[in-house]
């Protein structure tokens, strides 16, 4: 394994890791290799299962660093793309496949956004992991208990919006299988519907002042800080989606025209035009505080790898340190909320739902439809007088 280890730690290089790291990753490597020597274990028949052998014993002995598990887990997939270790076993390899074409289909075919097939993939791969346990994938044998079992167990965990998703990743998934012709029949109707009623709920909101609050306790002295506050003027300001935030990309930005273009939903791409605040904030980011490295997504992690964000998950939990920072209380503090808040604030400064719809991009009218609920104004003369009361 020695051999490999110069090879390993040129592509740490380029991912961005600092030396310091690297030789720490290569400390664990090199007393990982020398234990699979004396265990007497042939470099081509390692496997995730030695690497935890291996991690336990140090725990017992001298404790494990944070990085450790991930560099062992690097090096082996880095010997299995070489080919010096042997694949994954050929369930995992069988349901890896699945899930991967059923990926390529959604973008490729349907056009449907990153974020999408973040969300949708992860569901098909635990349905199919479920479904099948160890035995090699064979989508010919689901049946409808197999769907109603796997929905109904979500339904119970999941909150009714994240169990919505589930039914429709998983009626997707259902119909590229029938429309392929992998199966005989179309399943997707077998798939349950998860009660979630339209218009049962208030958008989730908060006020002007604190959105402005959350932007002033951001730290703006630090290139992590302002990358962060770039990317909250983003979501206050224009009202993007956290996925569209982690899909945006260098070439996105046309400064000269002054405006962004938006990779949302179903593949559509739509112009928005870049505030000044946001503009300064975002170009004072790429000028100054973007690490420099191959991806050309606009937004960069601050530490190795120097890669865009994984996901929308990532943008949420920045939004909530966030509003924790500032001391804003609110139930609830993802990433929508300050899209939601945009809403809320342009409905009540006279903006109609038509034109908020616009500028959130939303396909029907029906999804902007749910912002009237918060205009008092408004209803209060749809209001009827109590019963009684005095005129």
């Amino acid at each position: 394994m020695s051999k490999y280890l110069d090879a390993y730690s040129a592509a740490q290089f380029e991912h961005g890791y600092e030396e310091q790291s690297i030789r720490l990753q290569i400390l664990v490597i090199a007393d990982f290799s020398g234990w699979i020597e004396r265990q007497e274990i042939a470099v081509g028949s390692l496997d995730a299962h030695d690497v935890n052998r291996f991690l336990r014993l140090r725990q017992r002995q001298q404790g494990v660093r944070r990085g450790d598990p991930t560099a062992l887990k690097r090096m082996l997939a880095m010997l299995r793309e070489k080919g010096v270790v042997k694949r994954e076993p050929a369930v995992r390899n069988a349901l890896t496949r699945v899930a991967a074409e059923f990926e390529r289909y959604l973008l490729q075919e349907r056009g449907l956004s990153p974020a999408t097939l973040h969300n949708y993939v992860p569901v098909i791969k635990q349905f199919l992991s479920e479904s099948f346990g160890d035995e090699t994938p064979n989508v010919r044998l689901l049946c409808a208990s197999d769907i109603t079992r796997f929905v109904v167990r979500q339904a119970h965990r999941l909150s009714p919006v994240r169990a919505g998703l589930v039914v429709t990743a998983l009626r997707s998934f259902l119909r590229y299988l029938r429309h392929r012709g992998k199966v005989s029949s179309d399943l997707s109707g077998c798939v349950p519907a998860v009660p979630n009623w339209s218009l049962s709920t208030l958008p989730r909101f908060i006020s002007t002042n604190d959105v402005e609050r959350i932007l002033k306790c951001c730290d703006r002295k630090s290139p992590v800080g302002r990358r962060n506050y770039a990317i909250l003027l983003l979501l206050a300001r224009l009202g993007l989606r956290a996925g569209e935030v982690v899909g945006l990309n260098l070439d996105d930005i046309d400064w000269s025209a002054g405006q962004i273009t938006i990779r949302g939903k179903g593949g559509r791409s739509v112009p928005l035009p870049l505030a000044v605040d946001v503009g300064a904030a975002l170009a004072a980011y790429l000028r100054k505080d973007r690490p420099r490295c191959v991806s050309r997504r606009a937004f960069i992690r601050h530490r190795a790898p120097l890669i865009g964000f994984a996901n929308a998950s990532a943008i949420s939990t920045l939004v909530m340190r966030a509003i924790k920072h500032a001391g804003v209380e609110s139930a609830h503090k993802g990433a929508h909320v300050l899209r939601h808040s945009l809403a809320t604030t342009l409905l009540r400064q006279g903006g109609s739902l038509d034109e908020i719809g616009e500028l959130l991009r939303h396909k029907s009218p029906n999804t902007t439809a749910i912002y009237a609920k918060v205009d008092v104004t408004a209803l209060h003369t749809l209001a009827l007088p109590w019963p009684g009361c005095g005129r």
